[in-house]
């Protein structure tokens, strides 16, 4: 196979994984690589570790509001919508800077390092809960009843959405990260726009009891806060609430099942954190590193500039790849083994710049405590079928994935 026959645009090809072969010939054939598209432009592949640092420090010269942060080129109306604030679909994550940083500020406080490790008594004891239900019973399908509670509940906590609506959130998730995938992906645009629209539901539930009652939330602060001087319009307000739920639940689910995969394929790993959990931070950051949560985000180039030693002309597209540059030869000693004590670990699975994931320092939590619980009770895990993964070429994500284990008490 010759580089020009790689195709990064077709989701059927990461059904079976992420295509790491691809990415490792491109990275030693030509690492910011030309890509053609059946129905689009064409982009720019980032594959090395340095040259995606340089795009995603520079939002100036590389937008992620021009043309969205999705491979898949915006219709014309929704290009306008990115532009400015008031549109109808203002989402943080399609903002340059200022106005990003002034979105984000409305929320930042809520996700340091202090305020996120108050939080983790009550996580601990929401993980032990979910675990509790699954252990004495042998066997789990581990996305719904394990890797997806822990994030489902702290996020709609944090929302202030109400317990019994988490497994709508959830589904309403997948049909929006699924959009590629048959089984989840809306029939048309009218079925997308009520996927948004029930989020936006839930959103004006929330709105309605805090709005004229300010209260310690998230949904609070979106309602209350102000940018330049304003509130957030009512759209603004949706669009954020959405992006937090989505964004809260979804990725973390992710990388805790492509977690609990990776120890059952290599028990020796798994052994190591058995006999020593205080490894499991560091096998984390490996997890982390070895299947990132998002294969790839996209940026616009807004001026002629170079990336890699290639000249970019204004307006071009480029995708940059997560999975490829967490194991850039040049950065990570035999990267493709996957080792929990791996030393240093600098991998940008949460990306980095304007755009890094403000979610961070609450998923290592949430991964660090419900991995703490899985691996001290649930012994001997083993696949029970091969896991279902989602038909997405955006989300490393797995649909259904059934294990079995040693009951507990048994």
């Amino acid at each position: 196979m010759s580089i020009s026959d790689i195709d990064l645009t077709d989701p059927e090809n990461f059904l079976e994984g992420t295509p790491h072969h691809w990415f490792k010939e491109l990275r030693e054939k030509d690492p910011v690589h030309w890509h053609e598209e059946e129905e689009g432009t064409g982009f720019w592949c980032i594959t090395k570790y340095h040259d995606l640092i340089q795009v995603s420090r520079n939002p100036q010269i590389f937008s992620s509001q021009v043309g969205g942060t999705q491979m898949r080129d915006p219709r014309p109306e929704e290009r306008e919508a990115f532009r400015q604030r008031g549109s109808m679909m203002p989402i943080m994550l399609m903002m340059d800077p200022p106005q990003h940083g002034k979105f984000r500020r409305i929320v930042q406080r809520s996700f340091t390092p202090r305020f996120v490790s108050q939080q983790e008594g009550h996580i601990r004891d929401l993980a032990k809960k979910i675990v509790d239900a699954v252990a004495p019973q042998g066997k789990a399908e581990f996305v719904t009843e394990v890797a997806a509670e822990l994030p489902l509940q702290v996020i709609c906590e944090m929302m202030a959405v109400p317990f019994e609506a988490r497994k709508e959130i959830f589904d309403i998730s997948n049909r929006m990260i699924g959009f590629d995938d048959p089984e989840l992906a809306p029939k048309d645009r009218e079925e997308a726009m009520q996927a948004s629209m029930g989020m936006f539901g839930h959103a004006m539930k929330v709105a309605a009891v805090y709005r004229d009652q300010p209260a310690d939330n998230l949904s609070s602060k979106l309602l209350h806060d102000e940018v330049d001087g304003e509130k957030l319009s009512e759209m603004e307000y949706c669009a954020f609430f959405l992006l937090l739920c989505v964004a809260g639940n979804e990725t973390t689910r992710t990388v805790t099942t492509n977690g609990m995969r990776l120890l059952i394929e290599h028990p020796d790993q798994l052994e190591l954190l058995v006999e020593d959990p205080s490894l499991i931070p560091s096998a984390v950051e490996e997890i982390l590193r070895y299947e990132p949560a998002v294969h790839h985000f996209r940026r616009t180039v807004m001026q002629d500039t170079e990336v890699g030693g290639v000249k970019m002309r204004k307006d071009d597209k480029l995708v940059m790849w997560y999975p490829s540059v967490n194991r850039d030869e040049e950065v990570f000693e035999d990267p493709d083994r996957f080792d929990v004590r791996r030393s240093p670990n600098e991998h940008l699975a949460f990306g980095i710049g304007e755009h890094y994931c403000i979610g961070a320092n609450l998923a290592r939590l949430e991964l660090n405590i419900i991995f703490e619980e899985i691996v001290s009770r649930l012994r001997d895990p083993v696949l029970a079928a091969p896991p279902r993964r989602l038909r997405s070429n955006f989300i490393n994500g797995v649909k259904e994935m059934q294990i079995t284990f040693t009951p507990e008490g048994a």
